[in-house]
């Protein structure tokens, strides 16, 4: 989220509730964006509609999924980092980007010598010694062999959820029951 992450900003009441309803996830159900216009009184077009305005605006940055993959039996998740020439950068996260095991790749500042790395991806696998030979793998099909690199698999799994918004519960309208028949 951006910026007005700040449900406050939108005048609209039926939009703050928009806005709390989308922090709650979106139902999986067929048409979640007309279950929840239902919820604050908007149609499913309307929801449509205002969630493309607000990302246009910058009221929010995008929408995503969360998947709990410890839950699926993914126990061997490994971010990679390197350290690759910044002239190079694009062209290396392309390669990246196209093997089936990478699952997130993108590229962040360096922050000095004590953490030279400027590009990071994302392993996850159900067996630890499978994501280090994909790691191999990545590195010779990457070019990668010459470059720092850190391999630093997850020990602990902190609680995922998606965004929140400041706008104190009480300032918003009551919404609706959901109803995912």
């Amino acid at each position: 989220m951006s910026r007005a992450a700040d449900s406050r900003a939108l005048p609209d009441p039926r939009d703050q509730a928009l806005l709390r309803v989308l922090q709650e996830g979106l139902p999986l159900v067929s048409r979640p964006y007309a279950v929840m216009g239902a919820r604050v009184g908007y149609s499913e077009t309307e929801v449509i509609a205002r969630l493309n305005e607000w990302q246009q605006n910058g009221i929010i940055k995008r929408l995503g999924v969360i998947v709990r993959h410890r839950r699926l039996g993914y126990r061997a998740n490994a971010m990679v980092v390197f350290d690759v020439p910044d002239e190079r950068v694009h062209e290396v996260a392309q390669r990246m980007c196209q093997l089936p095991f990478v699952t997130l790749c993108y590229r962040r500042p360096r922050r000095g010598p004590e953490w030279p790395y400027n590009l990071f991806c994302m392993i996850h696998g159900k067996d630890r010694q499978r994501v280090e030979a994909q790691i191999g793998h990545l590195i010779e099909a990457c070019g990668l062999r010459d470059r720092p690199f850190a391999n630093l698999f997850s020990i602990r799994c902190f609680k995922q959820r998606g965004a929140r918004y400041d706008a104190p519960s009480s300032a918003l309208p009551e919404l609706l029951p959901l109803d995912t028949a």
